[in-house]
């Protein structure tokens, strides 16, 4: 299988520090990610003053503050996006941000940002679908709280602005922070590549590394998680994060399931092909067998090593006459 690419999801978790911001794109790169990823929005265009929290943010956060108030903590300026995607160019790690409107679209625009990825909430936003479809040379779209139409219709409306379908990865995903394993529900991963006819792959809010994983042995192509300096932190999503250590397990793991997935072709591997005449068998005498003796299920058995008549030939040794005498356990052999 292709390699899975890996985003290491940065998201809000800098809190609004550039220096913290800096040290997660460390940690992604550390870690091995193929690609690191934050938020990129103004929080006036994003939220209007009267839109509440999600409850998970409720309860990891001040309950009296707005979501707007909260957003405006949790904005990177322009000049931010700059330095950080320097230093994740010298970090030799994929530079990545999902904008949540449309100023933040032209602004990661000229960043010259080709892989953008939409938040499942953007999934029915035509205007802004329209918008990245327009800039982007690859696309990732988050599909959490959408229902099969919902995300053939984005698909539709991302064709339709110019992007054509190999250039679009569906991330089967759900919105809880955690996400509970009874509502994973990662066979939905399989059922949008089948029905939308696009690359799939899985954006992750559940506890721990097992889901991604499974996902990979499912075939995602793109695997997106987040993940944190400190999972005590103050702020909305570090308490369903990875912290550095996890992260780096996780991007092990994925690896380790590409390799063991190989090519589907059933055949001898080469580290096991040296075990082949320690577990295989051949027909063997069954006690001393005589010149011109015929052999028979009395005197012909089956044992370790192989190397000698496959015991798959078994009815085409049976009733054949010995052409020489054949000690006990010795390899029979046929001649003519």
């Amino acid at each position: 299988m292709d390699k899975v690419f890996i985003i290491a999801e940065a998201g809000v978790n800098h809190n609004g520090s550039l220096e913290l911001a800096m040290k997660l794109i460390d940690v992604a790169a550390d870690a091995g990610a193929d690609a690191v990823k934050f938020q990129t929005f103004r929080a006036s265009e994003l939220a209007s003053a009267r839109a509440e929290k999600a409850d998970y943010q409720k309860n990891l956060t001040d309950k009296r503050e707005s979501q707007l108030d909260m957003l405006k903590r949790l904005e990177l300026s322009a000049d931010d996006h700059v330095l950080l995607k320097a230093h994740a160019e010298t970090r030799k790690i994929t530079f990545m941000s999902t904008p949540f409107d449309l100023p933040s679209i032209k602004l990661l625009s000229e960043l010259g940002m080709d892989i953008y990825k939409i938040a499942s909430g953007e999934i029915t936003n035509l205007p802004y679908l329209r918008k990245v479809a327009g800039v982007a040379k690859r696309i990732i779209l988050s599909s959490g709280l959408a229902t099969m139409r919902e995300v053939e219709n984005a698909v539709a409306a991302l064709i339709a602005s110019g992007v054509s379908k190999k250039q679009i990865t569906v991330l089967h995903a759900n919105t809880a922070y955690p996400t509970p394993p009874e509502d994973v529900n990662l066979l939905a991963m399989k059922s949008i590549g089948r029905t939308v006819g696009v690359a799939y792959g899985y954006s992750d809010h559940t506890l721990g590394i097992v889901v991604p994983v499974a996902a990979t042995a499912l075939g995602a192509t793109v695997i997106e998680k987040h993940f944190t300096l400190d999972r005590t932190m103050d702020g909305p999503d570090h308490a369903a994060s990875l912290e550095p250590q996890e992260l780096k397990e996780m991007v092990s793991a994925i690896r380790t399931t590409e390799a063991i997935l190989g090519d589907g072709v059933k055949q001898p591997s080469k580290s096991e092909s040296v075990n082949r005449n320690a577990a295989r068998k051949s027909i063997v005498a069954n006690g001393p067998i005589q010149a011109g003796e015929t052999f028979s299920e009395e005197n012909l058995t089956v044992k370790r090593p192989a190397g000698g008549i496959d015991p798959m030939r078994w009815d085409e040794v049976i009733g054949r006459k010995a052409t020489r005498a054949f000690e006990d356990d010795e390899p029979i052999q046929l001649e003519g």
